[in-house]
């Protein structure tokens, strides 16, 4: 059970947070996993000082990066950090990227991806209008990296919906890609599993979607059902709600397999101008 993907309910203590998310990827790590990725706004959810924290962060100030690398290396785990509020690495005084470091198993850091695409959009829940470029700038790259279970492809939550970022990872040799999530229960009980199903079918890889699953502060509701996807888009292991660690394995020769008798990556014919160049992290 190589793969694991981690389900949270965070809140606004970021240490009390990451206790709990410790607890997760020992759960994870116990039961053989190479590879865990934490969900979107796992170290904090409903905090209005992110600027500060990603700030703090930048400067080795904060508490949020040690505690990571110390679990990656503690545990033997790579692990996808959901997002962080990361200004960008030559400029701490620059707005903040929503941001996923992959952690490697020795703490260093193997890759970053800042989210392409930010939420600001209007949803018919408790809070009603969600503008993440007030506190985030938008990304700029596409992001795959080695790992031991694979080639990872990074995305983050809204990116579902962007079907040629995926196309764009998938043609940068993914053959995984994590999706750490803060889906809204509004929009989450509407396209959460057609989209990361969709995601897995189209691009032929396993899709690892990591999901905040209960009630925030400021009564926002996140829709949860985390799961782990395969290349035919079948959901191998799912939670609803509330904490969990859920496992799988890659199956490499399966993958293989579905590729060959359904070779679309070579069939494609019509691609998008406008999907950054992918940047491969080796």
């Amino acid at each position: 059970m190589n793969l694991a993907v981690i389900q949270m309910v965070s809140q606004d203590d970021v240490q009390a947070n990451l206790r709990l998310a410790r607890r997760l990827l020992e759960r994870a790590a116990q039961g053989g996993a190479r590879l865990a990725v934490l969900p979107e706004n796992f170290a904090a959810m409903g905090r209005r000082d992110l600027a500060a924290i990603g700030r703090a962060e930048a400067l080795g100030e904060g508490p949020i990066l040690p505690w990571l690398k110390r679990a990656a290396r503690d545990l033997s785990l790579w692990i996808v950090a959901g997002t962080l509020p990361l200004p960008p690495d030559d400029d701490a005084d620059g707005k903040s990227h929503a941001c996923s470091l992959l952690i490697d198993d020795q703490g260093e850091r193997a890759a970053r991806y800042d989210k392409l695409h930010l939420f600001d959009v209007d949803v018919a829940d408790n809070r009603g209008r969600y503008r993440e470029s007030d506190d985030f700038a938008h990304g700029q790259r596409v992001v795959v990296a080695d790992t031991p279970v694979g080639r990872l492809g990074l995305s983050v939550c809204y990116d579902l919906r962007f079907p040629e970022l995926f196309g764009a990872l998938r043609e940068a040799g993914a053959e995984l890609i994590s999706v750490p999530a803060a889906f809204t229960a509004v929009t989450g009980a509407a396209h959460w599993q057609v989209l990361t199903r969709a995601r897995a079918i189209e691009t032929q890889c396993y899709v690892l979607a990591a999901g905040q699953g209960g009630e925030h502060p400021g009564q926002r509701m996140t829709f949860g059902h985390s799961a782990i996807i395969d290349p035919w888009g079948s959901v191998l292991t799912e939670q609803d709600q509330g904490e969990a660690a859920l496992l799988a394995s890659r199956d490499a020769a399966e993958q293989a397999s579905i590729r060959q008798r359904m070779p679309v990556q070579q069939h494609r014919r019509f691609f998008s101008s406008d999907v950054p160049r992918p940047i491969v992290v080796e």
